[in-house]
């Protein structure tokens, strides 16, 4: 049976789907991602407290990596397949570099609902693939294109996005407090993360049904993209997991997040930096096709494959 909250974001997509006149005001849903993401940089944080140590740098030397690598396979790989211009494929290669705070959230619920272990550091992990990408992706467009844009430019933009400066934030805080300085707050941030959780998919069922309501199938071949690509990113972060060492949630979880495509931090840094590109086409494929994959089906499926790999 699927985790409860998976039933909050089919009821917000069906809800949309019958075109009702249910909708989650733009501030509660602003109020409910600042939440979620603080939250989940908060557990992270207070995990990590103590936990600290020089072991860590090879996987974060590693993720950092992949985030680098993935738009460095996607641009030129939508430039082909799906035949895109430019800007878009670099939008794009943005958005499925870095990471969706969601897929996490939802990847972090499976985890725990299932028993897996989980290392301190795994909150890292979003956080470290939320910059690279973005920059990288950027930069290439600045390179094909021939724009004298200021990489400083460009790394202010991904630094100071709303996403990154609320996990990077969060972590920080539960980190220097630890459980017992934060006592005065986890209850509302952790206690309350599933109904949060629960929240915010009911809204990104809205949105995802929008994408999907007519069915744009003029983009065949960028839906059959956002279809096929979670699944061989995600045999690369489970398999990346696997060889590092990292226990088995982690390693779901990194999967998840190398298999996933950010509709937060990504459009917002993308629409300031490259304003030629279509971010509603890199929105309907993260948001609208591979998020739905990802927590419906997507999820499960990465878990028997890490089964397989541990055996």
């Amino acid at each position: 049976m699927p985790d409860i909250v998976i039933m909050f974001f089919l009821l917000g997509a069906l809800a949309g789907v019958a075109k009702s006149d249910l909708k989650v005001p733009k501030a509660a849903y602003d109020t409910l991602s600042i939440l979620l993401m603080l939250t989940l940089g908060l557990k992270g944080g207070l995990a990590l407290h103590g936990q600290v140590s020089w072991q860590l740098l090879p996987e974060v030397v590693v993720v950092i990596l992949v985030g680098i690598a993935i738009p460095l396979a996607v641009y030129p790989l939508v430039r082909k397949l799906a035949g895109l211009n430019p800007a878009d494929s670099a939008s794009l290669a943005a958005h499925y570099g870095s990471a969706s705070a969601g897929t996490f959230a939802v990847a972090l619920a499976f985890a725990e609902a299932n028993n897996l272990t989980i290392a301190p550091q795994t909150t890292l992990y979003l956080v470290l693939l939320e910059l690279p990408a973005i920059v990288v992706a950027i930069m290439i467009y600045r390179k094909v294109t021939g724009s004298t844009a200021k990489a400083s430019a460009i790394w202010h933009e991904a630094l100071t996005s709303r996403g990154v400066v609320l996990l990077a934030g969060g972590l920080l805080i539960g980190y220097w407090y630890g459980p017992e300085g934060s006592a005065a707050i986890t209850p509302l941030f952790l206690g309350a993360f599933k109904a949060l959780l629960a929240l915010f998919l009911l809204e990104m069922g809205l949105c995802v049904s929008k994408h999907l309501n007519p069915f744009p199938l003029k983009h065949w071949r960028l839906i059959g993209f956002a279809l096929v690509a979670p699944m061989i990113l995600a045999v690369i972060g489970i398999s990346l997991g696997v060889l590092l060492g990292l226990p088995a949630g982690s390693s779901l979880i990194l999967g998840s997040l190398v298999a996933s495509a950010s509709y937060i931090a990504a459009p917002a840094a993308i629409r300031g930096a490259i304003p030629e590109a279509d971010v509603g086409l890199s929105i309907f494929a993260s948001l609208g096709v591979t998020f739905p994959f990802n927590v419906l089906v997507g999820i499960p499926i990465y878990y028997q494959l890490l089964t397989w790999f541990s055996t």
